[in-house]
């Protein structure tokens, strides 16, 4: 493993504390090891001995972290250059537009989207999720899936080689299907709303959730091919006990960054929350709101 000059630096520190620890423990006890020069030298201060211990623990933990770099350094961050160089441009120009918010969604279908379907109560919310506004002269706002999922899915399909654009397509299609049976399973089910719950609803709300999934992974397993990038796109693990700890990204990390981000849109009023993802590139909401940036929340 390659250690920076920063950290070679803090290891010499705490090994020179280590010795200084060392010196001073041989005073104490007076032990056979220690050398005549460490006996007749002046006793170390509370505060010298404090100030040792702390730089041995620092460079214990900078050790550990040299053993393990999974601990401390989040995943390898990419660019342009990183992916296949064979790509067309377009391919690449769509990729790197899109891979952020498609993280990110992919969190919330785990995170958010699979608690929901369990809970009957939170369908009202779920049926809006696939419902688009409509408005006169074609100026309606598409469905969060469209925007979030689909979109991102044709987009990619139409700028990818041949070869993977089919698989692109025939995956955004099967994720369409799966969110048009979540829309049936959950459609006419509300809080508030006193009516008689078939009792098939949950389960077959939970197969679409899950038809999803598979479809959702598909695509990213296709971009990650395509990109050269292996597993850059996390895939979603099938429901479980293991399964947040599978995925390997943070669900504190999420919650924070929808937490900042919901109240950064609220703080705008509707005309911010519109051109929230203009914001979102421009760094706005980072440097406003205390968002965590965008290319920082993907690496991790």
């Amino acid at each position: 493993m390659k250690i920076t000059s920063s950290t070679l630096l803090l290891l010499s520190s705490a090994f020179g504390a280590a010795g200084a620890f060392s010196t001073t423990s041989c005073r104490a006890t007076s032990s056979a090891g220690c050398s005549s020069t460490s006996l007749n030298a002046e006793p170390s201060t509370r505060r010298s001995w404090l100030t040792s211990s702390s730089s041995i623990l620092l460079g214990s933990a900078i050790a550990a972290t040299a053993s393990n770099p999974q601990a401390a350094f989040a995943k390898t961050v990419t660019n342009a250059a990183s992916l296949d160089p064979d790509l067309p441009n377009d391919a690449i120009k769509s990729y790197l537009q899109y891979r952020y918010s498609l993280q990110l969604a992919a969190d919330y279908y785990i995170f958010d989207l699979q608690n929901m379907v369990a809970d009957t109560d939170e369908y009202g919310l779920v049926t809006e999720l696939v419902r688009s506004s409509n408005a006169r002269g074609g100026q309606g706002q598409p469905s969060r899936i469209e925007r979030d999922y689909v979109n991102p899915m044709r987009i990619m399909g139409l700028s990818l080689p041949p070869e993977y654009a089919d698989d692109v397509r025939d995956t955004q299609f099967a994720f369409e299907r799966a969110m048009s049976k979540l829309n049936k399973a959950t459609q006419g089910i509300k809080r508030d709303l006193s009516v008689e719950i078939d009792k098939n609803a949950v389960p077959n709300a939970k197969a679409a959730w899950e038809e999803g999934r598979v479809a959702l992974n598909s695509f990213f397993a296709i971009l990650n091919t395509a990109t050269g990038l292996k597993d850059e796109l996390k895939l979603i693990p099938p429901s479980g006990p293991n399964q947040v700890a599978e995925y390997g990204r943070s669900i504190r990390r999420y919650n924070e960054f929808m937490k900042k981000t919901k109240l950064c849109q609220n703080r705008g009023g509707p005309a911010l929350s519109q051109a929230w993802g203009q914001l979102m590139v421009s760094g706005y909401l980072q440097d406003s709101c205390g968002v965590e940036p965008m290319d920082q929340y993907f690496f991790q």
